[in-house]
């Protein structure tokens, strides 16, 4: 458990590091300024903005399996739409991830 807190505590610091060059909230983001971060730090802002994003405060549960999924669908989508929503992006490829994860588990 202390492990997951700890976890996830990296990942807020990176995060906040990673992007100490801006003052706007990440759910202000555009995409162009979500691929500006380093890409080491892409996918720490990935689990940041998840858990942020799912329950308006950080999670101790961070989902890695499904985090490595969605990290190249955001760059993907991200490259080809830098100005839209960094967020929507995001959401976008969560609900792809969980519905894959849901057809699978049907067909068990």
């Amino acid at each position: 458990m202390k492990l997951r807190y700890f976890l996830l505590a990296s990942c807020a610091l990176a995060a906040q590091a990673a992007i100490a060059d801006t003052k706007k909230p990440v759910a202000k983001w555009t995409c162009e300024e979500f691929l500006a971060v380093q890409d080491d730090f892409q996918p720490k802002v990935v689990y940041w903005a998840t858990a942020k994003a799912k329950s308006g405060k950080p999670d101790s549960v961070v989902d890695i399996e499904g985090t490595e999924k969605v990290v190249p669908m955001i760059i993907d989508d991200c490259k080809k739409a830098p100005s839209e929503s960094f967020v929507t992006k995001l959401r976008n490829a969560w609900r792809a991830v969980e519905a894959d994860a849901k057809k699978l588990k049907d067909k068990l």
